[in-house]
């Protein structure tokens, strides 16, 4: 870990375990767990499929940034929103909370993961991008704000989580 704040963040795609993960990963290290996604689901009374269909990808990822650069917590892991990493605002308050997990798959594992990618609620900013254009898109900017990279191909949640605590030796 690191000498910011004492959170876990995970960031990556959609479908990658951030928040079956950090449930888990949060009960073995004794910590809480917040999920960005269901905190906005809950500030705006509605699924993120939905805010994205009636607002737009433009006010979601502006609903977004404002919930994830006010986030406060200590000792939690956090799971973010696959499109968390859009706003450099909320990603450098992140980063201030604490270490920055990016739980990394593959493009082909991820196509299979995300079977209906609309009803999840994913932000897709341009008509017709495909997980390929998401997975191009997004990735430099994983890695940009990681702190840790844990490569989470082959592995079950289970091994997930094992593979974080070991990164960031709470195991």
């Amino acid at each position: 870990m690191n000498e910011r704040g004492n959170n876990i963040i995970l960031i990556g795609m959609p479908a990658s375990g951030k928040s079956t993960a950090g449930v888990l990963l949060a009960k073995a290290v004794g910590y809480g767990f917040i999920d960005s996604d269901l905190l906005i689901q809950n500030e705006e009374k509605a699924l993120l499929c939905d805010i994205i269909a009636q607002k737009g990808a433009d006010e979601f990822l502006r609903i977004e940034e404002r919930v994830n650069a006010s986030l406060w917590a200590q000792r939690c892991v956090i799971a973010t929103g696959g499109s968390a990493v859009y706003s450099a605002r909320a990603m450098e308050h992140l980063q201030a909370l604490g270490t920055v997990v990016y739980l990394r798959l593959g493009e082909a594992t991820l196509e299979r993961r995300l079977k209906n990618i609309f009803r999840r609620g994913v932000v897709m900013r341009t008509p017709g991008e495909t997980v390929a254009d998401l997975y191009a898109e997004r990735v430099p900017l994983y890695e940009k704000y990681a702190d840790v990279t844990v490569d989470c191909e082959g592995q079950d949640v289970e091994g997930t989580v094992r593979a974080v605590a070991e990164a960031l030796r709470l195991a």
